[in-house]
């Protein structure tokens, strides 16, 4: 795909991720094409999987299967935490992590910081059941601004989840996977903060869980990753890297976190994430777990 090159209706569009593997989409009419200043943003609708957007040619979320990616992403850290009422989003332009984060009530305040507001003025437009009302709770503040930079002001022990719904580390997103990220991250998280980030699908893209992970093990004491079955994120199991202050967090019984899911108020509001699914999904084969850094024993 071309910047600024219209796509005609019914045409194909290919995912440009990868240089010798792909998929493509039957594109029944295009809604958007822009040029923002960091990246280039197209939302079509698909004959298969509803609308769909794509940044610098890389499928970025559909309707069809966006519930998978943003259940995973944001009930796992939050319900693992088990009390967390200050959370920051990094990216997730599209709104759907901030909707999933809103639906725990006990969240007190959801700080969203998006480099690229073009990716939310077009998410609200075209893509509006994504993010649903989560752009007008009074909880949410959504902040067009560098991740980065946020972080590296933001006061010690400020938050007690971090979620970072990156691009791969590639171009715009490529500094949100940094030494020095990581330990901002660490720093202004409180005692028993966890953090998650998307770390690619390893079974195409492993330096990326194994680099991300070695450097989320420098700032932090307990690193893993957990996985979800994604379709449109082709070649197998998302990873999602997932680090801690505490030990214990990736460990929590499926009953006891159905105990936290319905206090939370989102226990039967999934699609995709349920207790067991959440607990199952750190048992990692053994492809993707020689990945991660070796964890002292005891």
């Amino acid at each position: 795909m071309i910047a600024g090159t219209k796509m005609a209706t019914d045409c194909w569009i290919n995912e440009t991720l990868y240089r010798a593997w792909g998929q493509c989409f039957l594109v029944r009419r295009e809604l958007a094409r822009a040029r923002s200043a960091f990246q280039d943003i197209v939302i079509f609708e698909s004959e298969t999987h509803g609308r769909v957007m794509l940044l610098d040619g890389v499928v970025q979320i559909t309707e069809a299967d966006e519930f998978v990616y943003q259940e995973m992403i944001a009930h796992v850290p939050l319900l693992a935490h088990g009390a967390a009422r200050n959370v920051l989003i990094i990216g997730a332009g599209d709104g759907g992590v901030l909707r999933r984060v809103l639906q725990h009530r006990n969240v007190e305040r959801a700080v969203m910081v998006e480099i690229d507001g073009e990716v939310i003025r077009l998410a609200k437009k075209f893509l509006p059941e994504i993010g649903g009302d989560a752009w007008r709770d009074p909880r949410a503040e959504v902040l067009v601004a560098d991740g980065i930079d946020y972080v590296a002001q933001a006061p010690d022990a400020s938050f007690d989840t971090i979620i970072v719904d990156s691009t791969d580390p590639i171009g715009v997103g490529e500094v949100l996977f940094t030494d020095a990220f990581y330990a901002d991250c660490a720093r202004i998280l409180t005692g028993r903060g966890v953090i998650v980030n998307q770390c690619g699908v390893p079974f195409m893209q492993a330096d990326e869980l194994r680099g991300t992970s070695r450097r989320r093990g420098a700032a932090f004491p307990h690193v893993t990753a957990y996985v979800a079955a994604v379709p449109t994120y082709v070649g197998g199991f998302m990873t999602l890297g997932f680090a801690a202050k505490e030990p214990g967090l990736d460990e929590i019984p499926a009953a006891q976190l159905r105990a936290r899911a319905e206090a939370a108020g989102v226990l039967g509001r999934t699609r995709y994430w349920t207790p067991e699914m959440h607990a199952g999904a750190f048992n990692l084969p053994p492809y993707i777990a020689e990945h991660l850094p070796k964890q002292p024993a005891g």
